[in-house]
């Protein structure tokens, strides 16, 4: 099968490379994450990823104990750094070649984020992961994901979550919540769904970047969507069927 998209943008949380374990980063599944990754470069899919960092850091809780909202975001830019090395050290054992790009000035690790250089970087064939947020305190790494998206002509942002898709209500809690299989963007910001913040949705609103919610947990999932199939909840800005 030809792949539907030729640039993805990966949004993993942080709690993502934590896997099912209680350590902060589970090798075991950072590794299972970097081989469904691997499986997209074969497709010769230009994949970039943005992670979380709140499997070691949240600045918002951090905030809430009295902690300067500012710093705590810092600290969390810093803890999306770490996830990034990871990731790619579990990508570089498996032979696929990746360039870290930071927000901020971090030399001695990683390059800084430069536009034209991730282009660069796509259109060789590397997996280019882009740490540290937007750089700036009070913005979220979805709202970097959305950014970059855009900075770098992505086709789609794949969202990934612990769950199918988007419900119409919380289904770890409530067993007969809904998937939905399609949404707008204004359905997501008027139902309050919460599968990004709104600044995000806005971003990808204004620009027209579809969103893609599916389930890491499932093995084959990140390369099953990419292919096309009917998985997860597809949001864009209209309600044709879906395809």
């Amino acid at each position: 099968m030809k792949p539907t998209y030729k640039r993805v943008l990966l949004k993993l949380s942080g709690e993502a490379l934590m896997g099912t374990d209680s350590c902060v980063l589970s090798p075991d599944f950072t590794k299972q994450i970097a081989l469904e990754i691997s499986e997209l470069v074969k497709l010769k899919v230009q994949v970039a990823i943005v992670l979380g960092g709140g499997n070691i850091f949240r600045g918002l809780s951090a905030q809430a104990r009295g902690m300067d909202r500012v710093v705590a975001d810092q600290i969390g830019m810093l803890a999306t750094v770490i996830n990034s090395l990871a990731l790619q050290e579990a990508l570089e054992k498996l032979s696929i070649p990746t360039r870290v790009q930071t927000a901020f000035e971090m030399r001695a690790l990683a390059e800084p984020y430069i536009r034209r250089r991730a282009l660069r970087h796509l259109e060789r064939g590397r997996v280019v992961i882009l740490a540290g947020g937007t750089g700036h305190p009070y913005f979220s790494t979805d709202t970097a994901a959305s950014l970059r998206a855009q900075e770098i002509g992505c086709d789609v942002i794949l969202k990934a979550t612990k769950v199918d898709g988007v419900y119409d209500s919380d289904p770890m809690k409530n067993k007969k919540a809904q998937l939905f299989e399609m949404l707008t963007y204004l359905d997501v910001i008027e139902k309050d769904l919460r599968v990004m913040d709104s600044t995000a949705i806005s971003l990808c609103m204004e620009n027209g970047i579809k969103i893609l919610v599916f389930n890491l947990f499932k093995k084959g999932n990140i390369k099953n969507v990419v292919l096309g199939k009917k998985i997860g909840t597809l949001i864009t800005g209209n309600r044709e069927r879906r395809k």
